[in-house]
């Protein structure tokens, strides 16, 4: 059994899974479209299907908080400043009062125990089964741009509307990543279905390009989330 997996580390034990034909893999994330997923690795002749994931829903409530909106990044910062590593976390789905936040049932009851404060926020835990999880859809706001090339840097810069100078500390300082992978080169060519993550910042995915302008600029439509 692993903690959760990106989709770019599920894509690499799938294919290594692939090769072996007396081996069976079973992924789960906690919900049908779930992003970080946990992966059981057993003999074929194994029911995978049958195998508790250990993974339980921490609810975190910060009750009628009207001063600050929490965000995916406060309880996720709140979380790993617990000490713990991010492989343990999978999906947070963020709500009005609070979020839902899919953990390994190890780590479940020291986070229920210690975490009470997020972003300076006091919250309250407890502890669910997957059966009472509250789904919450990224929402993704698309954006169409004209860039003079499909750089890393310079997508980068016009979707967080950054300059290219400031969006080079970052990349250069490996808070970037392509794919879910750290990636520190700025000239590094972007191509549709790429997902681009910027610590502080967001993240989004190139959806497709569209041609050429009549200055020699580049179309491209990509989809922020939100």
């Amino acid at each position: 059994m692993t903690d959760f997996l990106d989709p770019r580390q599920s894509f690499i034990l799938e294919t290594l899974v692939r090769r072996e034909p007396d081996v069976a893999v079973r992924f789960e994330g906690g919900w049908e479209e779930a992003e970080r997923r946990r992966a059981l690795i057993a003999p074929e002749y194994y029911n995978v299907e049958s195998e508790d994931m250990g993974i339980l829903v921490l609810s975190v409530s910060s009750g009628d908080n009207k001063f600050l909106t929490l965000e995916h990044g406060d309880y996720m910062g709140s979380i790993l400043g617990l000490g713990i590593k991010r492989d343990k976390i999978g999906d947070i789905h963020v709500h009005e009062t609070g979020c839902h936040c899919l953990v390994t049932e190890d780590i479940a009851p020291f986070l229920q125990m210690n975490l009470h404060q997020v972003h300076r926020v006091n919250v309250q835990t407890e502890l669910l089964p997957l059966t009472e999880l509250k789904v919450a859809k990224p929402e993704l706001q698309e954006m169409e741009l004209t860039a003079a090339s499909m750089r890393l840097d310079c997508i980068a810069s016009d979707v967080f509307r950054l300059s290219r100078a400031k969006v080079m500390t970052p990349i250069k300082a490996g808070r970037l990543r392509l794919n879910w992978k750290v990636e520190e080169d700025p000239s590094k060519a972007l191509h549709p279905g790429d997902v681009v993550s910027l610590q502080g910042f967001g993240r989004f995915k190139v959806l497709e390009t569209d041609g050429i302008t009549k200055k020699g600029r580049i179309r491209v439509k990509v989809a922020k989330f939100v």
